[in-house]
Formats: C-alpha cells, structure tokens, sequence
C-alpha cells in the first residue's frame, strides 16, 4: 500500500489532459498557505509584465509598497520594491512554479515573447509527464510554468512515476487513502 493518495479535491488544478479548462482567477480573500515575494526596481513595469505576460491579475496593491498578484487560488505573487532601487543582474538558480493547463501554454509563450522576446525558454516535456515553459522576467526572476499531460498507461512516464511509489487512480471515485494499482 502506498503513503500517497488522490487528494485532487482540494486543488485548485483541474483533471490533467488536452481538454483541461483552466480555473477562473480567484478574487477572494484567503491566508496564504504560501507565496513568492518579488524585488523589482520598477512596480510598475514588473507588474505590467506579470498581468499582461503571464495571466496574473492585480488583487489589490499599496502605492509604492507592494503590489499583490494572483492567478489561481494560491497563487499569489507580492511584489515589493527592491532595497536601495537596486536591479537584480543575474537570473538566481532557485524558481518559482505555477501550474497551467495546456491549453495555456502557446499563449503565454506568445505573450511574453511579445513582451520580452527572449524571456521564454521551451515549452519543454519532462519525464514526470507535464509540459513546462521556463520564463525570465524583467526584475530577473526565473518562472516555471507547468501544465500536467494525460497520463498514459503503460508510458515511460507512467513507469517512472510508478518506480518512485506514485500510482495513478484507476478512477476519481476512489477517495482519500485508496489503494491505487
């Protein structure tokens, strides 16, 4: 018996696959369970960036202190002005990854290319089976876009994830704590 179990009912993410509908943005008001703080020598321009390229919207702001970004439900993004107007030079190692369908994908890809022409990496595939896009924005933070694919039985993906004690739900009606084989 596996430790994992199927607790899809509490994401935001919708079932993976090409027909996945993406959620609507969430305007409520919730304690974040978690959330990336953004320095940007540019308020404005940064958060420009992030609505207009990556889908975010703007969920309310203080003038010169932080801006509140969201997406999905707990997808929140603080952007906050960088110490001393100081510019970040160099794209760190560490990311920060959102979660999309994949009928987003192109578009954000589009979209931040005709912002910032070489901001886009990808999309690429993974061996742990979701399309990614990798996207350097202006304040120089590196952003993970992940869309989840349709697992397939049987596929190499499918046999890797096995391999590490993940076993796909034969059906969603199977609960929490289900055995899946």
């Amino acid at each position: 018996m596996s430790d994992f179990f199927n607790a899809f009912e509490m994401s935001p993410v919708p079932t993976p696959g090409p027909d996945a509908v993406a959620p609507e943005p969430f305007r409520g008001i919730y304690g974040m369970p978690a959330f990336v703080t953004i320095p940007t020598s540019d308020l404005a321009a940064s958060t420009d960036f992030w609505v207009r390229g990556l889908g975010f919207f703007e969920l309310f702001s203080i003038p010169g202190q932080v801006v509140h970004l969201r997406r999905w439900a707990f997808q929140d993004v603080l952007l906050v002005p960088a110490e001393g107007g100081s510019a970040q030079t160099q794209v760190p190692a560490m990311s920060v990854s959102f979660s999309c369908v994949l009928s987003e994908v192109d578009q954000l890809v589009e979209a931040c290319r005709g912002l910032v022409a070489d901001s886009v990496t990808g999309p690429r595939d993974t061996p742990w089976n979701t399309r990614d896009v990798e996207v350097i924005t202006p304040e120089r933070a590196r952003v993970v876009f992940t869309a989840a694919k349709r697992l397939v039985p049987g596929s190499s993906e499918a046999r890797d994830l096995v391999s590490v004690g993940i076993v796909a739900p034969k059906s969603t009606g199977e609960g929490d704590n289900g055995v899946h084989d």
